[in-house]
């Protein structure tokens, strides 16, 4: 008997008519890509990475590292939608290192290691030039202001919480929060909740006036490249030769990176300095242990981000007699024929495991508030402006704004070469104007 065509067979069946008023939602997620295109996205991050660390410590372009960064923006951004992220590939890490059945994709540990590596030999060109999440907030700084230097060290605590967090829920199989709340995310999938939609918009809102509000405050990521751009070889400079203070790179760093000059403290500002170092040294153990008791009260409430406390929650709820509604969770959940002895028991693991990583998060928040508050009581003598090598993002605008270029570095050292044996040539200084100095011209060395 031979087989009907394929068609004819289907032709004969027609589809069931299943009415109802039921709308199938939308997914929030991307649809999954083959393998290639991560691929490709690796390739292209490799070479956004290598372009932008070319452009900042060669080229010192501001104009170039703008548009590598619409580029990124435009690619990683909205045509990937913001996937592969670095920022939220902390928690597939943190996942795969406590969770051994766990086998995390290739592709995520290169978004995750690549931006760090780069950063550990060029400094914070990540940032700069290749991350869509710094690129949409660069792009709407107009009128930016600066914030006093205590709250901007009071709200750069948030990203190590956050960071700590993230650890934490992941570490447990709990939830993955830096993707939940994701500010971007909604603009770049050009969909989301409203929430989601108005937590970015409010950033952008804000980041008109406080540059890059995120990535300064929020992006956990931003702590692991702070942490290795301090020991980064290559790190961006200011100025291509010897720095002549005029303020103007101070001027243009909308995020308050750049550290003036400080003169040699006298003998009794550094005792001083030494006792109050001894002090915060003392409270410190305290700091940590108050720090990481806090933290341990707040195990329960975390505990209910994870699915399976959540069930074991509403299954004892209906058991009781407390709620005669059951969920669609419980439902299938009874529907299996597992125990819920069991259930119970290992709702009970999940929140010990979460209770004492509270502990952790608690002593590593106090660690982290102890050692700020010692960086900042030290007084470090400085003699030139200088970007902070954790925290400068080498966007490019101070040296765009630096009067010393390149070039003029290199004909001054070619004419050095050629002097004659009757000593140095005097120079001319270059002029420049300061901004907050209008009508004045001021040469070269003329403020202390």
């Amino acid at each position: 008997m031979k087989l009907l065509p394929l068609f004819l067979a289907a032709s004969r069946f027609p589809k069931p008519d299943f009415e109802s008023d039921y709308a199938i939602p939308s997914t929030t997620a991307p649809f999954p890509e083959g393998a290639g295109i991560e691929y490709l996205d690796t390739v292209m991050l490799a070479l956004a990475l290598v372009l932008a660390s070319y452009i900042v410590l060669t080229q010192r372009s501001r104009k170039m590292t703008f548009l590598l960064m619409i580029s990124s923006l435009v690619y990683f951004g909205f045509w990937r939608k913001g996937c592969i992220c670095p920022v939220g590939s902390i928690q597939n890490i943190a996942l795969a290192l406590f969770e051994n059945t766990y086998a995390i994709p290739f592709t995520v540990l290169a978004f995750f290691l690549l931006p760090i590596l780069f950063t550990l030999f060029f400094g914070r060109t990540f940032c700069a030039a290749v991350c869509p999440l710094g690129a949409i907030q660069d792009i709407v700084v107009a009128k930016p202001i600066k914030l006093p230097i205590a709250v901007t060290h009071t709200l750069t605590i948030i990203p190590y919480i956050y960071l700590g967090a993230a650890v934490l829920m992941a570490a447990t199989g709990s939830a993955f929060i830096i993707c939940r709340i994701d500010p971007f995310v909604a603009f770049f999938r050009l969909s989301g909740e409203l929430p989601m939609l108005a937590f970015g918009a409010a950033l952008l809102l804000i980041g008109v006036f406080i540059a890059r509000p995120y990535c300064r405050f929020i992006c956990p990521y931003g702590v692991l490249l702070n942490w290795a751009s301090r020991f980064s070889k290559f790190h961006m400079t200011i100025t291509p030769g010897d720095c002549i203070q005029c303020k103007l790179c101070e001027d243009a760093c909308p995020f308050d990176y750049i550290r003036k000059p400080v003169p040699t403290v006298s003998p009794e500002t550094r005792e001083k300095g030494i006792n109050r170092l001894k002090t915060l040294l003392l409270l410190l153990p305290i700091l940590i242990a108050v720090s990481g008791w806090t933290c341990s009260k707040l195990y329960i409430p975390l505990s209910r981000l994870n699915t399976t406390v959540i069930l074991a929650e509403q299954i004892a709820v209906e058991e009781n007699g407390s709620s005669t509604q059951t969920t669609l969770r419980s439902d299938a959940f009874r529907e299996s024929g597992q125990s819920i002895p069991d259930l119970y028991k290992d709702a009970l693991d999940i929140r010990i495991k979460i209770k004492g990583g509270c502990w952790l998060l608690g002593i590593f928040i106090g660690m982290v508030i102890g050692f700020k508050l010692i960086a900042f009581s030290i007084r470090r003598t400085r003699t030139d402006y200088e970007p902070d090598r954790g925290e400068c993002l080498s966007c490019g605008r101070c040296f765009s704004t630096c009067p010393v270029k390149p070039e003029e570095v290199g004909g001054q050292k070619a004419e050095d070469a050629g002097e004659s044996k009757q000593g140095p040539k005097k120079r001319p200084t270059p002029p420049y104007r300061h901004p907050s100095k209008e009508g004045k011209v001021e040469g070269r060395g003329n403020e202390k």
